[in-house]
């Protein structure tokens, strides 16, 4: 896309008139490629190549606007010409993430145009690391990475610490279904990390730093280490940084893809070049950490907030949150919802404003059931609680947590069981297997939960669930296993019903669970169309032109074939669940004189 732009201006003799910026995500993901005009801020959704000529000689050279290519807001039906006026971004507050619609991140210039490594040259040259340190302290800067564990004391603790080597070190291993924040920040402004990581160093006195990122994003490892690259060839890293007599390096180490690894010590442990298991924390690893130094890990949206804190003040930064919780979030929204993508808002917005002030609401008509936060460990919150204010305390009351900020909302046809059963699953899957409450415990969860969903569920798995929950969050050896039983205990709080419908019913409230669900077609309804005879791949369906169509239950496999293609005017197929599926029609009273 960005090559056929280049091209497009040089042929219609605008080289040199017209700069070209490939920046990284701008958050309204499910709508690009995305292109924004400046100064006018005329914002373009899903282009593709063959409309990048019109676009050039109708808006930038015309200056006229293409209607079909702006935002269609579903709601007004009204066309949306500014990227700051769309609700999507029109209700978020971004602090952090904004500037990824700016700026080439290859690009070190780009960075320095909009302020960037000047809260490292004020540090540096008009304040002690004493003086950085209380800043951040002040701020009440929480770990976006799941914890919310404040900031400023873990680095006060590294910086008491006797040790004289220090290390500093970036968690950019995002694991969690769904969640892609911290990817898009190192894609799309990779020296807003590097520069909190040195600000951080600084105050702790580090002068060796990591930045742990999975393999899965080379995007992001490609453009960190430009970064790197390029802020050692401008002063920023290296000997002597902006001639402070402050040194400070940094390496990019990449991840297996271990779940695991995203745990503080297993991550440590995988640096040191070992399994990537946790160990116990006796001593905390801003104490004793990578190679038993002391060890200071944030995640990638912690370190992005530092610059911000230095340049603009504790006072600025905690005039955004709620009393405990300060600042913004970056969400990663996905699921059942109109707007799926980024979005970074000020702690303390409820969950219904983001999903449906910004997220749009929900598709196709149906009703909001829940919304899971904090990733695989996390919880559902049910639609009673969505004027909940986003805060790291509140989730926790709630049952779910903050986490790195994965947001998946569920419909009406979502099966809460089996949500709990698939996060089980994630996380039995990604079980280190060092401790036995985790690695056993989590497998017999997964069993039982299996079991409910499929109708083999009896009385007592509930109460066996809730025994193997408690004993993993009591004795896990890490936070991982002792968060793990969040997703079904969080679905127990607010859906035991369904549990005890799949249990003592067979039956699937939600329709949802295959074991449970019957397909039975409408007699009243059928018109005989045959398109769900031609699309059922186990051939289980019954009747030809003029004749009812029947579904023949043994050969059913439960696909749902027949439901998605029968015609929405008709809707003669029908799911059924823990109610018996009424009995044949005979062969001789079949045939319907309506029209096929």
């Amino acid at each position: 896309m960005a090559l056929a732009i280049e091209e497009e201006i040089q042929k219609q003799g605008l080289a040199g008139k017209v700069e070209v910026r490939k920046t990284g995500c701008h958050g309204f993901c499910e709508r690009g490629p995305i292109i924004v005009i400046h100064p006018e801020e005329i914002c373009y959704f899903q282009i593709e190549p063959k409309d990048v000529p019109e676009i050039i000689s109708e808006t930038i050279i015309g200056n006229k606007i293409i209607d079909r290519l702006l935002y269609t807001d579903p709601s007004t039906k009204e066309k949306i010409i500014r990227e700051s006026e769309i609700p999507f971004y029109k209700y978020q507050e971004r602090l952090v993430f904004g500037s990824n619609g700016n700026i080439d991140p290859k690009n070190i210039e780009d960075y320095l145009a909009i302020g960037g490594y000047a809260a490292l040259s004020k540090a540096l040259h008009h304040m002690s690391p004493v003086d950085v340190l209380e800043e951040i302290k002040k701020s009440n800067l929480r770990g976006r990475g799941g914890g919310g564990f404040p900031a400023g004391r873990k680095w006060e603790g590294s910086r008491n610490a006797p040790e004289p080597i220090k290390y500093v070190i970036v968690n950019a291993d995002e694991g969690d279904p769904g969640a892609y924040m911290d990817r898009s920040l190192l894609e799309g402004n990779p020296h807003s990390i590097l520069e909190g990581l040195t600000l951080g160093a600084f105050a702790i006195g580090s002068h060796e730093g990591y930045i742990y990122v999975r393999q899965e994003y080379p995007l992001a490892v490609e453009n960190v280490n430009i970064a790197i690259k390029k802020a050692e060839e401008y002063g920023f890293l290296g000997k002597n940084i902006l001639g402070s007599g402050f040194d400070f390096t940094v390496k990019v180490h990449q991840g297996a893809g271990a779940f695991v690894c995203g745990e503080s010590t297993a991550l440590m442990t995988s640096l040191e070049g070992r399994v990537g298991e946790p160990r116990p924390k006796y001593v905390r690893s801003n104490i004793k950490g990578l190679w038993e130094k002391p060890s200071v890990l944030n995640n990638v949206e912690t370190w992005a907030n530092v610059p911000l804190i230095i340049n603009k003040g504790a006072d600025w930064f905690t005039q955004f949150g709620t009393e405990k919780s300060k600042g913004t979030k970056i969400f990663s929204v996905v699921g059942k919802i109109t707007n799926t993508g980024l979005v970074e808002v000020p702690m303390g917005m409820s969950l219904r404003d983001i999903i449906y002030k910004i997220g749009g609401g929900i598709p196709g008509g149906k009703k909001f059931k829940a919304v899971q936060t904090g990733g695989p460990s996390g919880g559902c919150i049910p639609e009673d609680l969505l004027d909940l204010p986003v805060g790291f305390d509140e989730l926790t009351k709630a049952g779910s947590m903050m986490g790195s900020g994965g947001m998946i909302v569920l419909d009406e046809s979502t099966c809460m069981v089996d949500v709990a059963r698939y996060f089980i699953q994630f996380l039995t899957d990604e079980s280190c297997g060092k401790c036995v409450p985790c690695r056993e415990g989590l497998r017999q969860m997964l069993k039982l939960l299996t079991n409910i969903t499929t109708g083999q569920g009896k009385e007592g798995d509930i109460e066996l669930l809730e025994d193997l929950s408690e004993t993993a969050k009591e004795a896990a050896l890490c936070a991982l296993g002792k968060s793990a039983p969040n997703p079904f205990l969080s679905t127990l709080r607010y859906f035991r019903d369904e549990y005890e419908a799949h249990i003592k019913h067979k039956r699937c409230p939600a329709l949802s669970c295959k074991e449970l669900v019957s397909f039975y077609i409408d007699p009243a309804k059928c018109q005989a169309c045959m398109i769900c005879g031609r699309k059922c791949p186990a051939g289980a369906i019954e009747g030809g032109k003029g004749k009812i169509h029947i579904v023949d239950q043994e050969k059913c496999t439960k696909c749902g074939t027949c439901f998605e293609v029968c015609p929405q005017k008709f809707s003669a197929v029908t799911k059924l669940s823990g109610e018996p599926v009424p009995a044949p029609i005979p062969e001789d009273k079949r045939v319907i004189s309506r029209k096929s």
